[in-house]
């Protein structure tokens, strides 16, 4: 599978660090320079990146687990879709849910993308759902354990 990527930044194209890994970094491109992510603060953060998702998958923007564990940065609505036809910019939506400001440089990794396949499915209105064994319980329905 062939994702064609258009690069606007100086960073190098995002790459799998581990055999297994199921995520590529995307890192941040601020031609203009360092930004301060001030706590509870979020930010949309250009990428510099350009892509050509093929029909069928979509791009998941999600959070590094360093950087949610360390610093408390996250992306704000987990996962990102990019859907198989944008071709804008990918942006990334970060929130600091620390209690101290995060410094973001260009070039630095601040989430990655999962690429999946995905189906766009038919609607139908119907006057009545099947019975299941859940049924509508949610939320907590099964208990603490």
């Amino acid at each position: 599978m062939t994702v064609k990527i258009v690069n606007k930044s100086d960073n190098n194209l995002p790459v799998y660090e581990t055999a297994s890994s199921a995520g590529m970094d995307l890192r941040a491109y601020l031609p203009e320079g360092s930004i301060t992510l001030k706590p509870m603060q979020r930010m949309l953060i250009p990428t510099g990146l350009f892509m050509e998702i093929p029909e069928g998958y979509e791009g998941q923007v999600r959070p590094r687990s360093g950087l949610a564990i360390k610093s408390g940065i996250t992306v704000l609505n987990t996962p990102g879709t990019i859907d198989a036809d944008y071709r804008g910019e990918v942006k990334i939506i970060l929130i600091n849910l620390s209690d101290s400001d995060f410094v973001i440089n260009s070039g630095d990794r601040v989430a990655q993308i999962v690429f999946a396949k995905c189906e766009q499915m038919e609607v139908v209105n119907v006057e009545m759902l099947s019975d299941t064994e859940r049924g509508a319980g949610g939320f907590g329905h099964t208990g603490k354990n």
